[in-house]
């Protein structure tokens, strides 16, 4: 018969052997092995900024727009188009794995413009994505799968954060091209175009349509064209990302410029777009890409390989987001008023930048800041060092990446005479 044990005894025996048991428990974790990663940069600058207590303080990493009161921004034909869809009493059915037909088509002809021979020709393989990244990610897994040439992609120098890991997680193998030049705060054509001609025939280049994130810093349309004759010279597959259109100059058919001129110029591009800025649906998650092929018949094989892909991925996109898109681009109606909108945001920020490099003039800069001004849409890299940041943050309580990026959304008539003189108290 086994000896009776006390409830002491037991409670003695697990104190001894604690750290025994401790280290039993950390051997048969199966997430042992798991190191903590990085924080995000943007995200750690708006976590500090939300501990400060300066009433002064300013977030200029946020990449949303704000209006004049440093508040979120719901447009009111978006509002008009949730009110109408919302008296149609539509159902909350699956949409299609390629998304919303109607919403394909009328974010493609926003793109390409309604006088597009493409689209007359249904050469396009346009399928509903989740906002631009989605969107990314669909075009990066069609192209490892399809793409015919070497599995390279190239990036400008710098380019938005999550496009390297986008292209890597796809198994592409990423690469970079020059682009930004610290020394003027502008595009570097020359080493662009000294480096794009070097590039393996038949790789693929991404390039930003409009509103380059995070410079700010756009080809000008004849540099576009030169850049069209050099990448077809070299045999290269260009795949745009055009998440401001409408955003950057106010003008929803100049900020398209570069894309329609490449596929005028003879090239069959890949596509992404995004309506997260230009409409403010960031939580909503709408974006589309697109195939161009050669003709209609390869255009529906195109889209078959699309639809398999997103199928395992996520299975449909979300309907609601993309049901307002369409509302608005198809109502002559609401789509003029979204017009005047779109472009009201981006004035505002053309006349913050504006503000800004006058303020610092007046302050008695003698720095030239014309690359705030000839910089375009939400971001702009100040020129400011990693020292002059630091500085801007803790005596300024200006918050903003290291690489001295800005979102000009976060600037405003209230703010913009208190960071003029901050940046020329560091820079002086």
């Amino acid at each position: 018969m086994m000896a009776s044990v006390t409830f002491q005894e037991c409670k003695l025996f697990l104190i001894s052997h604690q750290p025994h048991l401790k280290n039993l428990h950390k051997t048969i974790s199966w997430w042992s092995h798991v190191e903590t990663g990085p924080p995000d940069a943007i995200l750690g600058v708006t976590e500090a900024y939300k501990r400060d207590t300066n009433p002064n303080k300013i977030n200029l990493g946020v990449g949303a727009y704000r209006d004049d009161n440093g508040k979120p921004y719901v447009l009111p034909s978006v509002l008009k188009a949730e009110e109408e869809l919302a008296s149609q009493s539509l159902d909350k059915e699956y949409a299609p794995i390629s998304g919303i037909p109607e919403f394909c088509k009328q974010s493609i002809q926003l793109a390409l413009g309604d006088d597009s021979i493409e689209l007359k020709h249904n050469t396009n393989a346009t399928v509903q994505g989740i906002s631009g990244t989605g969107s990314l990610a669909v075009g990066a897994k069609f192209l490892k799968y399809f793409y015919p040439g070497v599995k390279f992609i190239w990036l400008p120098t710098p380019s938005w954060g999550n496009h390297t890991p986008i292209f890597k997680h796809a198994g592409l193998d990423v690469n970079q091209y020059r682009y930004y030049d610290p020394n003027t705060c502008g595009f570097d054509f020359k080493g662009a175009a000294e480096d794009i001609k070097k590039i393996p025939e038949k790789s693929i280049i991404l390039l930003h349509a409009c509103a380059h994130n995070p410079t700010g810093v756009d080809p000008k349309p004849e540099q576009w064209k030169e850049l069209s004759q050099i990448i077809k010279a070299r045999n290269l597959f260009p795949f745009f990302d055009m998440a401001y259109q409408g955003f950057a100059s106010g003008d929803v058919s100049k900020d398209a410029f570069a894309v329609r001129y490449f596929l005028k110029d003879g090239h069959k591009i890949a596509l992404a777009q995004s309506f997260a800025k230009n409409m403010g649906l960031y939580g909503e998650r709408v974006g589309a890409f697109t195939i161009m092929a050669e003709d209609q018949e390869e255009a529906a094989r195109v889209m078959s390989q699309l639809k398999i892909l997103i199928r395992p991925m996520y299975s449909n996109p979300p309907i609601h987001g993309a049901r307002i898109v369409n509302r608005i681009l198809s109502n002559s109606s609401l789509k003029t008023q979204w017009l005047v909108e779109v472009k009201g945001m981006a004035d505002r920020i053309i006349s913050m930048r504006n503000k800004l490099k006058e303020n610092l003039k007046k302050n008695g800069s003698q720095k030239n800041w014309s690359h705030i001004t000839d910089q375009i849409g939400m971001f702009c890299f100040t020129g400011l060092t990693t020292s002059q940041v630091e500085r801007l943050i803790k005596e300024y309580s200006v918050y903003l990446t290291k690489d001295g990026r800005i979102s000009v959304a976060g600037i405003s008539s209230k703010n913009v005479d208190y960071l003029a003189q901050a940046i020329h108290d560091v820079t002086k």
